[in-house]
């Protein structure tokens, strides 16, 4: 796959078996710093007492921004071609990211 960046370069991506397979999240946990943006992203099942991590990507807070726009475009495309996305309250439930420390 090759892909044009902003200075109309060519950049060469691979994309193995295993990775386009995908990794099913229905849950994503976003932290930040001055520096990076940190996605955690979960996969929660009714009556599983631990949810993991699947998936954690960190990026760069310019990344970041062009990520929320690539991702507003395309939901407005989606939107365009199939109608609204519902959006649905979340269900109600503590996160715990295990056990915590006192100072």
């Amino acid at each position: 796959m090759s892909k044009k960046n902003d200075k109309n370069t060519k950049i060469n991506i691979e994309l193995d078996e295993k990775t386009a397979e995908g990794v099913y999240s229905n849950l994503a946990i976003i932290n930040h710093s001055v520096s990076e943006f940190v996605i955690d992203f979960i996969s929660v099942m009714p009556g599983t007492p631990k949810n993991k991590v699947k998936s954690r990507i960190i990026i760069t807070p310019q990344h970041a921004k062009k990520l929320a726009k690539a991702l507003n475009d395309n939901i407005n495309r989606f939107e365009n071609n199939f109608g609204p996305i519902k959006a649905y309250e979340n269900p109600k439930f503590q996160m715990n990211f295990g056990p915590t420390g006192e100072a």
